[in-house]
């Protein structure tokens, strides 16, 4: 029988606190009295405390502590609008965890799959933490990777939807915590899978061995309602064609319709009148009329489908007669690549086209196509030259967006670096006639965010020439300290627009089919604007503006939609 020890422990200790309580309770009370026990309340609570888990000292940024003096605003870098149709997306540059503040206000529980390829942390000058490189011989260099990624994570699980997930890259320097992490902001129940992905095909190494691969780790929103599907099946056996290749794809013939390796069922052992030809399973008729009269194996021949089955699946095309050269012939069944044969809701065979998928697979990163080698091939037609260590490549992006149950889905990237997600975003879009965002936040440490990830996503939209736009902000602050909200609730009011649009995807800049507005000035003066006023179509109007009955009548006549802009957007995050 084992002794749990820290159990024992942790009850010494806490019998000793009761003692203490006892003998402060019965001396003489004064003033100190009180602080006593309130600091016994305190050591007991922190006896009480996790016992399992990840256990790290947190440590605060310097975003902390601007985080506690102001609110951050997004304002629109104008200049670099793109605008070539298509679905809008967003560039964010700023300190990612004011960024995820911000979406907290616009995309709670609307983010379908966030992909973050954070630091590493390795030491190697990777991982920048208040501005200075966290080194090799920082004691608290893992306490401090730990802390800055918990408070992302944090808000990250707050961004997904019931259906969403997310995907972290990291190598084995960090991947045992992040585990540890992840267990603890998404529980232990919402892991899927945590997937090696090649990086390399060979290299020098200093432990050994040569370390060529990383992890792609996968958490559910919730598990029960998580959103992943299969990827498509792609199977170089399906190289048939018939006249049902438009809806159906090309099929493969893998299979006869007899076996003999299942429990025989005299109910499967009938026999099959095709061309003037009799068919019996095994192709011997004698051996037929033996199991008919019940001398047969456990597991003997018989066909794979009922009769009713194999009459359906004849007449649409599913049996294929095949001859060989000594005159015989085998039925096989046809296995298309996007129609299967299932039982509808009447108990009646139908033929189904749904295209054919199969579930991803923790083997399928480690093919040469994932490594990093694959992501500088990306770059490189982009970039004649690029600075960029450890790019990740289109393909693991998109196969992570095939396993997305929504082409239409919002697609999250907080460590954008490169900006290959938002490439992938537009790339699958193209290929497979999606409707996918994304949103991608990135400081912009040595201009990484101007001169690389938004530099790419405007080259590969002209040079693809991609139906995609793309709005970039930039966050700024608002000094909230020691004042009143009424103080700065107006200079909060300046960037309520950059909210609406990147919670709705829109663009008010040039569209006169939506309108904002914020005041009851704007109201009036969009209403006396007959011009724009005649082509709106939607307006979003401050939460805290009152129209008059004669105001909304006429918006109502124009059949004009009014969407109410959220009250918490005019609110500082500390209020939320």
């Amino acid at each position: 029988m084992s002794t749990n020890i820290s159990k024992k422990t942790r009850e010494d200790l806490l019998n000793k606190i009761k003692e203490i309580r006892a003998f402060i309770s019965a001396a003489p009370q004064d003033e100190n009295t009180g602080n006593l026990l309130s600091y016994l309340s305190d050591l007991e609570k922190d006896v009480n405390g996790k016992k399992y888990g990840l256990v790290f000292e947190e440590h605060r940024e310097e975003i902390d502590e601007v985080l506690d003096t102001h609110t951050p605003v997004l304002t629109e870098e104008k200049d670099l609008f793109i605008d070539k149709g298509g679905q809008m997306n967003f560039l964010i540059e700023g300190d990612n965890l004011a960024s995820l503040k911000l979406l907290e206000k616009t995309h709670k529980g609307k983010i379908d799959l966030i992909y973050i390829d954070p630091p590493y942390n390795t030491g190697n000058k990777d991982f920048v933490y208040d501005d200075k490189l966290v080194e090799k011989e920082d004691e608290f260099k893992h306490s401090k990777y730990l802390s800055f990624l918990k408070k992302r994570l944090v808000l990250m699980y707050k961004l997904l939807s019931p259906q969403g997930f997310i995907c972290i890259s990291i190598d084995d320097n960090e991947q045992p915590d992040v585990r540890f992490l992840c267990d603890e902001v998404f529980g232990v129940d919402n892991f899927i899978s945590c997937m090696s992905r090649r990086t390399k095909s060979s290299g020098k190494t200093t432990n050994h061995i040569s370390a060529n691969h990383d992890y792609v780790i996968i958490y559910a929103k919730n598990i029960a309602n998580v959103g992943i599907v299969g990827i498509p099946h792609i199977d170089q056996e399906f190289k048939f064609e018939d006249e049902y290749i438009e809806t159906r794809g090309k099929y493969k013939l893998n299979q006869t319709l007899d076996y003999d390796s299942l429990s025989y069922s005299s109910g499967l052992d009938y026999p099959i009148e095709l061309n003037g030809r009799t068919f019996y399973p095994g192709s011997d008729y004698s051996k037929y009329l033996e199991r008919k009269n019940g001398k047969h194996q456990r597991a003997d021949w018989a066909w794979r489908w009922s009769k009713e089955l194999f009459e359906f699946g004849y007449n649409n095309g599913f049996i294929v007669v095949k001859e060989k050269s000594d005159g015989t012939a085998r039925i096989y069944t046809k296995t298309y690549l996007n129609a299967t044969i299932k039982h509808n809701s009447n108990g009646k065979y139908e033929v189904v086209i749904s295209e054919r998928r199969k579930p991803l697979s923790t083997l399928d990163f480690l093919d040469a196509e994932y490594s990093n080698d694959n992501a500088k091939k990306d770059l490189k037609q982009i970039f004649k030259s690029f600075a960029f260590d450890y790019p990740k490549p289109l393909s693991l992006l998109k196969k992570l967006m095939k396993i997305c149950y929504s082409n239409s889905a919002i697609v999250l990237d907080c460590f954008a670096g490169s900006g290959t997600t938002g490439h992938a975003v537009m790339k699958l879009n193209a290929e497979d006639g999606g409707n996918r965002r994304f949103i991608l936040c990135t400081n912009n440490e040595n201009n990484i965010c101007r001169d690389i990830t938004y530099e790419r996503i405007k080259r590969v939209i002209d040079k693809e020439n991609y139906a995609a736009s793309l709005k970039y902000y930039k966050v700024d602050y608002v000094p909230i300290s020691e004042q009143m909200y009424y103080e700065y609730a107006d200079e909060l009011l300046k960037h309520i627009r950059e909210l609406v649009e990147l919670e709705n995807g829109i663009n008010f800049i040039g569209n006169a089919e939506i309108g904002i507005v914020l005041t009851e000035e704007e109201l009036a003066e969009f209403i006396n604007n007959v011009d724009d006023f005649a082509r709106c179509k939607k307006l979003y109007m401050g939460h805290d503006l009152l129209p008059t009955r004669e105001q909304e009548e006429v918006l109502a006549e124009r059949g004009i939609e009014i969407s109410i802009i959220p009250d918490y957007y005019y609110k500082d995050l500390q209020e939320r």
